[in-house]
């Protein structure tokens, strides 16, 4: 089965988390779908790549929300047979001196053009382990440190193994944050010198935040890890004090990127030294489309689903079609708020979205911050909110965040539904189906964000702060509304508030052919551009073919 890839494939790329469907629950958040994104794209445009990432047996969290509106966090189990072939090359590599025996899986994912790209995922729950160490791939971001750091050398080390006795012949890796940083130190191993493992790296950075750089002890590591490498090469290339995954990733690959440009230039002031690209993130169109507006664009624009770039010509379609279409989005949503928070919506009432990870800079509570305030703007602009999003089992001060919006939710006079275990299939609803997107991360700490990009493709329109994409995306009046173009973050609250209540919901109430032109404008715009495909043409022509030795494969570029 794995014979038929062999040959083609030249590109590896290593995410810690896949997310390629609901079932398997092989993703957490925002780097997940982004790197199922990734995958959809790579089928679509027909590029030889395989894709490698963990099993992740027990997933990564179902989120329950009990009668006190708190967190309660359960395992999200899934069995990998459901959906993947087993691959007979397991591979063991050595972990606190054991022999930790890593099983293949393979999940195929099929472009509409019948094209294939592999997913490899590395599963740890095999007879040879121990009990210990067959749990090592359960758990996604599960555990402690050392068992953190287990994960990362079975993605980095492991994954390069496997792929070698699987008959592989990589030429480019592409490592999805620092997690799979080890990588290059598997290649070095094998003899190659650092200039080589360079010139076979790329390395994508998603974290602006300091704490979210993976650092480990070299106590720790020489005991796990053993003598794979001298620690004091391993400090000369990850630092004196501390192993840090982004510093190691960045002096072993030589093309460097941050997923937006606003990114590249926080990455360049966190790593001084190091050239820092940026190829900003997309989502893919026909994954987050509404069936409503895909049926809808393939009328205008047919072949938009694999060239995005033709949603340019939804901005020539009629008003009435364009709000049948939300229309239906916003049923649906209005349906799962019923549903899953027992909470009745309005559909002639605006319906402001915020579904994001629960954690202090995502700042999920700044809507509901002065609540007299929101009160009265409510008061002469009804609206609805719907909100979603888990807190890492670790978190307190997200869950803490959660159990105070629910709270205000379940006493408020306005319709405030939280849905609980936002995850994928909940996403495309939700980002389809509001009137108006709500993002509020304290700058410079959003990398980039993609709900808002899969929100614009339903014509929803986006009211966020001035970070990440949306610096790029952003034109105010035409595709959206920023907050922060003025004073400093202690002023976004303000700011918030006062285009909600002068400019937002009016405009939205007393002219709805001008909201719907925002509407097409905001799909026109936004979707030929930040997509997965024009994502993946980058990578292909920036990083990727410095590496390629065979240039005459126009398939990479051009999908044809």
């Amino acid at each position: 089965m794995i014979d038929s890839y062999l040959s083609r494939t030249r590109i590896a790329y290593f995410s810690m988390e896949i997310a390629l469907r609901s079932e398997m629950r092989t993703y957490s958040g925002g780097l997940g779908v982004l790197a199922g994104d990734t995958v959809r794209s790579a089928a679509d445009l027909e590029m030889p790549m395989v894709f490698v990432t963990l099993a992740s047996r027990q997933g990564y969290l179902r989120q329950e929300i009990d009668a006190k509106g708190q967190q309660i966090d359960h395992a999200d189990p899934w069995e990998p047979d459901d959906w993947a072939t087993p691959l007979p090359d397991a591979m063991a590599v050595t972990i606190e001196g054991r022999n930790v025996w890593v099983r293949p899986w393979l999940y195929e994912w099929v472009s509409p053009r019948g094209y294939k790209v592999p997913v490899i995922m590395l599963d740890t729950h095999v007879d040879e382990n121990d009990l210990h160490d067959r749990g090592i791939t359960h758990r996604l971001y599960g555990g402690d440190d050392a068992y953190r750091l287990k994960q990362e050398i079975l993605l980095g080390i492991g994954g390069e193994q496997v792929l070698r006795a699987l008959g592989f012949k990589i030429e480019t890796y592409h490592l999805n944050e620092g997690h799979a940083a080890l990588l290059p130190l598997a290649l070095l191993r094998r003899g190659d010198d650092i200039e080589a493992v360079r010139r076979r790296c790329v390395f994508t950075t998603h974290t602006p935040v300091e704490a979210g750089h993976d650092r480990f002890s070299y106590e720790q590591v020489a005991h796990i890890l053993g003598e794979f490498l001298d620690i004091d090469q391993i400090k000369a290339l990850a630092g004196d004090d501390l192993l840090n995954m982004t510093r190691l990733a960045l002096n072993l690959s030589s093309y460097v990127n941050g997923v937006s440009l606003r990114h590249a230039e926080t990455t360049r002031q966190m790593f001084p030294g190091h050239r820092i690209h940026a190829v900003t993130n997309g989502v893919h169109a026909r994954q987050w489309t509404h069936p409503a507006f895909a049926r809808l664009f393939h009328d205008t624009a047919p072949d938009w689903d694999v060239r995005p770039e033709a949603l340019a010509r939804v901005i020539h379609l009629s008003d009435e079609a364009v709000w049948r279409a939300h229309e239906e989005a916003k049923g649906d949503l209005i349906a799962l708020a019923q549903e899953a928070a027992r909470q009745s919506l309005d559909p002639a009432l605006p319906i402001i979205g915020f579904a994001r990870r629960m954690t202090g800079y995502k700042r999920a509570g700044l809507l509901l911050s002065d609540w007299s305030r929101l009160m009265e703007i409510h008061h002469l602009f009804p609206f609805q909110i719907v909100m979603a999003g888990k807190a890492h089992p670790r978190d307190e001060g997200g869950k803490q965040l959660i159990h105070e919006i629910t709270a205000q939710a379940h006493h408020a006079r306005i319709p405030i539904a939280f849905i609980p275990n936002y995850q994928m299939d909940l996403a495309k609803i939700i980002v389809a189906g509001s009137d108006i997107w709500l993002n509020t991360p304290l700058p410079p700490l959003e990398a980039s964000g993609t709900s808002g990009m899969k929100a614009a493709l339903n014509g929803v329109l986006n009211f966020s702060t001035l970070d990440g994409w949306w610096l790029e995306g952003c034109e105010e009046g035409i595709t959206g509304w920023g907050i922060g173009q003025e004073g400093s973050p202690d002023d976004h609250a303000r700011i918030l508030y006062d285009k909600l209540e002068n400019t937002i919901l009016p405009f939205y109430c007393k002219n709805r052919s001008g909201w719907i032109g925002m509407m097409k404008h905001a799909i026109a715009k936004i979707g030929p551009v930040f997509n997965t495909q024009r994502m993946m043409r980058a990578y292909a022509s920036e990083a990727y073919l410095l590496h390629v030795k065979d240039a005459t494969d126009q398939s990479l570029l051009t999908g044809e």
